[in-house]
């Protein structure tokens, strides 16, 4: 449902084309489109034409992720698949993997295509025997190898540090959030809207709630369709029904923000920011460590290891969150008892108030000279009971 991206498809294949060719990495906070556009690149290259490696899924060992590869790989090395022995080191294992990044060719003879996804989980490799610079070595690899490559992850706080002096060849891209246009697109294609100056001012509502993330904007689409078929139905009641529990877009907030704090330091002290950060945004460090009852001094340390995942921002020496439909998030599931449905349509209201001075001017599209300028359309944001 979500449109494809076609901008940024085109860079990625022409980033491959060169001569030599560059190697994109895609960069994307959670729901962000990232996999969606490996998966249409690779449907590009076709089958057999390229391997893609969700690194987040496999890596564990460097023995087993090395084994992982090769046992499902299109490409022939000179390496034979390796087993598993109780006496291979981890340093062996990921010298070989590095080896058939280099070598590994088509049954042709022709070049590799390798899109490997979330590549900084290859992180975890370096609290092995040997492989301290695991992460560099890899992207020193990639870089000097002659096959293909692109890479992906949600982490760009530590990808900029990774590539602080990358060499030219490594071509950063970044997944913008959708855009008003996209949505309304996205929109027509699941009926809602009964003409388009509706569903384009559903489009505008929709991509300020939801920050333009195309995952997000997916599950409420289906929500709102599902909901009131073409007329659209009230995009703020279907965000409130999404924010229950074990509802699809509160799955998608809790992966996101169980998955960045596994991957940061200090895990239990980390929420507790995140709570005070959901009840007021843009404090100081004082204000922090004062609500925190800790020293500023260890506040820092806690600041840093969340923005070192890209859940927090600082700005003017003032922190917030990254992402705003998170916070919502994490203020009505960070209490002992779940929301229920007061707390849902309330919380999502003032949220909806609090984003409309951010909603895109409506100037985008020329309307059609024969439709009215104001269709009556049968939601608004202040008809939450």
């Amino acid at each position: 449902m979500v449109p494809e991206r076609p901008t940024i498809e085109r860079q990625i294949l022409l980033a491959l084309e060169a001569a030599p060719s560059r190697i994109p990495v895609l960069v994307g906070g959670c729901g962000s489109g990232r996999t969606a556009l490996l998966t249409r690149v690779a449907h590009h290259l076709g089958e057999r034409r390229h391997q893609y490696i969700d690194a987040e899924r496999a890596a564990s060992t460097p023995e087993e992720f090395w084994a992982a590869i090769s046992a499902y790989t299109p490409y022939v090395s000179d390496l034979t698949s390796p087993e598993i022995h109780t006496d291979r080191s981890a340093r062996a294992a990921f010298d070989d993997l590095l080896a058939f990044l280099t070598h590994s060719r088509t049954h042709s003879g022709h070049s590799a295509t390798f899109l490997i996804d979330e590549l900084l989980e290859l992180r975890t490799f370096e609290s092995f025997p040997g492989l301290r610079g695991a992460l560099r070595e890899f992207i020193t690899t990639v870089v000097e190898s002659p096959n293909r490559f692109v890479l992906a992850t949600r982490y760009p706080g530590r990808l900029n540090r990774l590539l602080r002096d990358a060499p030219a060849r490594i071509e950063v891209i970044r997944v913008p959030p959708l855009s008003v246009q996209e949505i309304a697109a996205s929109l027509l294609r699941v009926g809602l809207g009964r003409d388009e100056p509706e569903r384009y001012e559903l489009a505008r509502l929709i991509h300020v709630l939801v920050d333009g993330r195309p995952s997000y904007v997916k599950v409420l689409a289906q929500a709102l369709a599902s909901m009131d078929g073409a007329s659209g139905g009230d995009p703020v009641s279907a965000l409130a029904a999404q924010l229950a529990v074990g509802a699809p877009l509160s799955q998608i907030c809790r992966l996101c923000y169980e998955v960045r704090l596994s991957r940061a330091r200090g895990y239990g002290a980390l929420k507790a920011i995140l709570n005070v950060l959901a009840d007021e945004e843009m404090l100081t460090l004082t204000e922090i460590s004062h609500r925190l009852g800790r020293t500023p001094g260890s506040t820092k340390d806690y600041l840093s290891w969340l923005e070192d995942v890209d859940l927090i921002q600082v700005q003017q020496k003032r922190y917030s969150y990254c992402d705003p439909l998170l916070r919502l998030w994490v203020r009505l599931h960070s209490r002992p008892i779940p929301p229920d449905e007061s707390d849902l349509s309330r919380e999502c209201q003032e949220y909806a108030v609090s984003r409309l001075p951010l909603m895109e001017p409506d100037l985008s599209v020329t309307k059609p000279s024969n439709v009215r300028a104001e269709p009556d359309k049968t939601w608004s944001i202040i008809d939450i009971d």
